[in-house]
């Protein structure tokens, strides 16, 4: 009896299979279900008349620090170009466009005058070490994983309103795929 006990328990190469079977499937679903929601997560666009703002962020700031930066790309989908005229913020005292470049050996940092162009058909991009904003009289210090709300007011496309992520202190742009 203990025997054919033994014998009808042991589990069928069919059985064997189907439940691994089973279980790939729900890993796989569940990677899925995890990796859509990290490119959601990580991954926000706004829309301005043409054009289309793809994911602002900023770094979160030390205690104490009086300014912070903001980065994301403009693509101009439209067939005229536009340019960006300024910035405001709910976070900070007043908001500037800068450009950052190295001149003689000596890296610089300005503000934009006149606004930045977006060509028609074109893309600009505002990161680390190039174009980028500045948030400047900080009311309070970004956190990461928070977000605030900015207003882009743009030459043609007027103004629109979005959100930068507030990520952390090493981040950068290498970390986003645009």
């Amino acid at each position: 009896m203990s025997q054919l006990f033994r014998i009808a328990a042991r589990p069928t190469l069919g059985g064997i299979f189907r439940s691994f079977e089973a279980r790939l499937g729900i890993a796989m679903l569940a990677f899925a279900l995890l990796f859509a929601g990290a490119q959601t997560g990580f991954a926000h666009e706004f829309k301005v008349g043409d054009l289309e703002i793809g994911h602002p962020w900023s770094r979160a700031t030390p205690a104490g620090a009086k300014v912070a930066g903001g980065y994301f790309t403009i693509t101009n989908k439209g067939s005229a170009p536009d340019r960006l005229l300024s910035i405001s913020s709910d976070v900070s005292e007043k908001a500037e466009l800068h450009e950052m470049g190295i001149k003689d050996g000596v890296m610089t940092m300005r503000p934009v005058v006149g606004g930045l162009e977006i060509p028609a058909g074109g893309k600009v991009a505002l990161a680390p070490g190039g174009y980028h904003l500045m948030f400047i009289g900080l009311k309070r210090q970004p956190k990461q994983g928070e977000k605030f709300s900015a207003t882009l007011t743009f030459e043609k496309a007027g103004a629109g309103s979005v959100d930068f992520a507030v990520e952390g202190m090493g981040g950068g742009m290498d970390d986003h795929a645009n």
